[in-house]
């Protein structure tokens, strides 16, 4: 069983995520440690399960998948069951590559990959919408990802306690509690937007904007 992580650990770890590949000679030199202290300490983590494997990444439009889609999933009912089957049905399902069971007003976000909107169509049709759980979809389309696969933190934030008078502060000797922000959200609907994809002409897509306005 592997003992708490120390500093070194987080290191080998932060350099391990970015640098999979790397020699544990030039590993160790890195954290300062001799090659089998090193390799030692990698080989702990791996078989604790800190290390869960190492792949490559791939450029999703290098080999042809342009179009990348958020996916809400609300499910039909709340019963054991239909979880259980839902979530066995998007784990065979080559085109979604991460699932969440979320809090809110779907059950599952699912990251989608796929070639273009036509091909999305179809497995939208022909795939999603076929489960007799599902009870409503809603989709986003990625314009552009700013930053996705980043490495974990190579140390967890520490949760900070609050302070018993957090969230009031005095005032003429009366202790008064913060007022929440009112949020109104209002919907801006925009007929259609146009998208450049790779290797094909200009296509429209229609979208829905929602903008949430706080005063």
């Amino acid at each position: 069983m592997l003992k708490t992580l120390d500093a070194l650990d987080y290191r080998i770890l932060q350099i391990l995520q970015s640098e999979g590949r790397i020699a544990n000679s030039d590993l160790a030199d890195r954290v300062g440690l001799s090659a089998t202290p090193c390799l030692r300490r990698v080989k702990a983590l791996e078989q604790a399960g800190v290390i869960t494997g190492y792949r490559a990444e791939l450029d999703r439009q290098s080999i042809g998948l342009d179009l990348t889609v958020l996916v809400g999933v609300k499910v039909d009912g709340h019963r054991d069951t239909n979880a259980t089957a839902i979530q066995e049905a998007f784990r065979t399902m080559p085109e979604v590559i991460s699932c969440h069971l979320v809090s809110g007003e779907i059950d599952f976000l699912l990251q989608v990959v796929v070639a273009d909107l036509a091909r999305y169509e179809q497995f939208l049709l022909g795939t999603l919408l076929k489960l007799p759980m599902v009870k409503d979809i809603r989709s986003s389309f990625v314009i552009r990802t700013v930053k996705d696969n980043a490495p974990l933190p190579s140390r967890p934030c520490e949760r900070t306690t609050p302070s018993p008078g957090a969230g009031r502060r005095q005032e003429k000797g009366l202790a008064v509690r913060r007022s929440p922000v009112s949020v109104d959200a209002a919907h801006i609907s925009l007929r259609r937007l146009t998208l450049p994809f790779k290797g094909s002409a200009l296509q429209s897509m229609p979208f829905t904007f929602h903008l949430a306005i706080g005063r």
